[in-house]
């Protein structure tokens, strides 16, 4: 089944909350959802990736594009981890992460400070 990118952030950017509610798996489950592809759900965000891969994801190391979802491991205090879908500007979780900058894809000093480990996923 087809994966149109250009829903999937459509809705990550129409239903992104003003500020993080902690629930960026969800809502980003959502925007892959609104794309086409269904997800199992995963109870942290940090679980993710072989999820994605079941559904025809592939990692890559290249410059995000439109739909690609970065999975990303737990920074101190942060246990569940977080992911975010990239909208073809910035990527988006519970809420549009518009920290400048190659590490834009890091939600909050926690992360930008411990740099977890993390992998990005995209559909070909």
């Amino acid at each position: 089944m087809p994966f149109d990118k250009s829903a999937a952030a459509q809705y990550a950017d129409t239903h992104a909350e003003s500020q993080s509610t902690g629930n960026c798996a969800r809502y980003v489950r959502q925007a892959v959802e609104a794309g086409g592809i269904s997800l199992h759900h995963a109870h942290w965000a940090k679980d993710y990736g072989p999820l994605l891969v079941a559904m025809g994801f592939r990692e890559t190391t290249l410059p995000p594009e439109q739909g690609d979802v970065i999975v990303i491991q737990p920074a101190p205090g942060h246990p569940a981890g977080h992911m975010a879908i990239f909208d073809g500007s910035i990527w988006v979780s519970d809420f549009k992460q518009t920290h400048p900058g190659p590490q834009g894809f890091y939600p909050g000093p926690a992360y930008r400070q411990a740099h977890p480990a993390y992998k990005t996923y995209r559909y070909n």
